[in-house]
């Protein structure tokens, strides 16, 4: 994650402001946190806190939800994105560490 970015993963925002910004309800985004789709931070209290990433990421299943696939297909998705991505930072990470280990025997 970019330092240009990382305000976007900072979970500061109430359930409240998150209804308010995406128009679905409370009952709504806490069936999507119960289907392992959304995972908010919780404080001592237990109150929720989301980031915008999560506000784009409801948005996202609301429209999957409203066209018609299936929780179980959208976690699927995500956790199939999340791997490629994982993997290609891990690529990324080889491919420089090997740049730099040949740079440094020279």
């Amino acid at each position: 994650m970019s330092i240009n970015h990382s305000y976007r993963d900072k979970k500061v925002m109430t359930m409240g402001i998150v209804t308010e910004m995406t128009g679905l309800s409370e009952r709504k985004i806490r069936y999507y946190e119960e289907r392992r789709l959304i995972f908010p931070d919780r404080t001592s209290s237990g109150i929720r806190k989301y980031s915008f990433s999560d506000i784009e990421r409801l948005m996202e299943i609301a429209e999957k939800v409203e066209d018609g696939v299936q929780t179980d297909e959208i976690r699927r998705e995500f956790k199939k994105r999340e791997s490629e991505a994982d993997l290609k930072k891990k690529m990324l990470r080889g491919q420089l560490n090997s740049h730099f280990q040949r740079t440094a025997f020279k």
